[in-house]
């Protein structure tokens, strides 16, 4: 987890939860709604070379995934939104913002993963070895 570790500011994370306090699964449950409709919506956009309707969804994103402390999902999202903006008003197409594009998906399913195993407490209980993994006894550490 620990490389994962870096996308959520866990302080934040637990700020919201305590801020929201019943209402915090149901609301992260609109989070994970509305972001998918966002992701469709700006992989959409790039798809029609639109950088007028990448703007909203991304703004969307980076609002709602900064409040749940995913800050690099929410960087990324800023980073879609503005240089869309600086699209439209120059008059251009989004084409640059491809790459960033392509990293929001997974980025946004690694958030979504780890919001999972910090609010289902049985996600954290699941055996830890799996496939490719298995006990090695009488050594050493």
């Amino acid at each position: 987890m620990s490389a994962h570790a870096s996308l959520i500011d866990w302080t934040a994370f637990n700020q919201a939860r305590a801020e929201l306090g019943s209402d915090f699964v149901r609301i992260l449950g609109y989070f994970r709604e509305d972001g998918v409709k966002s992701l469709d919506a700006i992989e959409g956009a790039m798809r029609a070379k639109s950088a007028a309707a990448l703007v909203r969804p991304a703004h969307t994103l980076k609002g709602e995934a900064r409040q749940f402390g995913a800050e690099p999902l929410g960087d990324l999202a800023e980073v879609i939104e503005m240089t869309a903006r600086r699209c439209v008003e120059l008059q251009t197409t989004p084409d640059e913002l491809i790459p960033e594009v392509v990293k929001l998906r997974p980025l946004f399913d690694a958030t979504l993963e780890l919001f999972d195993r910090e609010t289902n407490p049985l996600a954290t209980r699941r055996p830890a070895a799996g496939f490719g993994r298995r006990a090695v006894f009488g050594r050493a550490g």
